[in-house]
């Protein structure tokens, strides 16, 4: 009977260690070879950033081996969300969404092989959807594409093919009426099919919320003077870099808008995780990262 108490004691003695072990914190875990593992929030006193606190959560998520992995959150400095996105191998390779400031989302989609795949869609600060797009596996648009009025009123609808306009393409006012039909072939208009139309009802301009952006502290410009570190002026062929001189933003720029060249997106790690093209100052596609 006493070795029977005794043989009870001790497995009760072993749940409750078992259980009192479950709740600690393996947070910020490294492993015996340096490398991080499970759970991590990251700090701004390990990162250094303008505008957080030392205390202050700057992302979390996963590691495997050092390598992001699962779902990772980014924060802004407001402790809003900034960013959603699921990693691979320490690259984003799954859902992911972006978010303004202000705690509205700015864009989602899949992004898979350094691209955006499937459905994906840009938003307004209002809230608004301003482009819907669908992409193939190589990150070409393909099938329907949309464009949106601020008032969420379709602005251009047709059919793409291979990141080109195929068939017509109509555009539209923001009251709804249309405004053009153009038939195209292989992203080549074919100028006898444009039809234009006058609006039916009165046209009333959604406002929407714009930002102020600075310039980034260094700018270089290609051309034989060598303008390295001049002045951003808004005009002509601009290369634009960051404080840890990695591009942002490279092409032809009028009144400060970038209208025929890339814009580079990096995570909090400097890592290049998107390259956005831009044509005739509209969005196309994304350009595919060279590993």
């Amino acid at each position: 009977m006493k070795k029977a108490l005794l043989i009870l004691f001790f497995i009760t003695c072993k749940i409750v260690i078992a259980q009192s072990s479950v709740g600690k914190d393996t947070t910020n875990f490294t492993d015996a070879n340096g490398k991080k593992q499970g759970k991590w929030i990251i700090l701004n006193k390990d990162l250094h950033k303008e505008c957080y606190k030392d205390d202050q959560k700057v992302e979390e998520g996963k590691f495997v081996d050092s390598k992001k992995t699962g779902l990772w959150k980014e924060y802004y400095c407001n402790t809003n969300i900034k960013s959603v996105i699921t990693y691979e191998n320490n690259r984003p390779n799954g859902y992911a969404k972006m978010y303004n400031d202000n705690g509205k989302i700015k864009e989602e989609g899949m992004w898979k092989n350094n691209r955006w795949v499937g459905d994906y869609k840009l938003y307004y600060d209002n809230g608004q959807v301003q482009q819907a797009f669908k992409f193939g596996a190589t990150g070409k648009r393909e099938g329907d594409q949309k464009y949106f009025h601020p008032n969420g009123q379709v602005m251009i609808e047709g059919n793409w093919a291979e990141g080109k306009e195929a068939g017509p393409v109509t555009e539209y006012y923001e009251n709804g009426d249309m405004k053009s039909v153009k038939n195209f072939n292989g992203g080549n208009i074919d100028p006898a099919s444009v039809k234009t139309f006058e609006p039916k009802k009165p046209i009333v301009k959604t406002a929407v919320e714009t930002k102020t952006v600075e310039a980034p502290p260094i700018v270089a410009q290609k051309n034989e003077k060598n303008n390295l570190g001049k002045p951003f002026n808004g005009e002509g062929y601009w290369k634009l870099l960051n404080s840890n001189k990695q591009v942002t933003k490279d092409g032809t720029f009028a009144k400060n808008r970038l209208i025929d060249g890339k814009v580079y997106f990096y995570n909090s790690d400097g890592i290049l995780n998107r390259i956005a093209v831009y044509k005739g100052g509209k969005y196309v596609g994304d350009s595919v990262i060279e590993e």
